[in-house]
């Protein structure tokens, strides 16, 4: 991966962060966000690796279809 693939990948994972913040105390529907991104040309097996991602390296926290941000401690 190049350093501009690595960038713009941070990039993503940043705006999806932000979109779950967003969406406020209730969470934010992972369908919602596989929506926004497919329209971009992101493939359903891209959304679930990032999304993963974001969960693994605790960004953020899945509760059933919802996602929600995890607050630094």
């Amino acid at each position: 991966m190049t350093a501009q693939q690595r960038a713009a990948l941070k990039a993503i994972g940043d705006g999806v962060v932000e979109a779950v913040k967003a969406a406020g105390p209730l969470g934010c529907p992972g369908g919602s966000l596989y929506a926004v991104l497919m329209a971009y040309g992101c493939t359903l097996e891209q959304y679930q690796q990032l999304m993963e991602a974001l969960v693994a390296v605790k960004k953020l926290e899945k509760r059933g279809e919802l996602y929600f941000v995890v607050e630094a401690k």
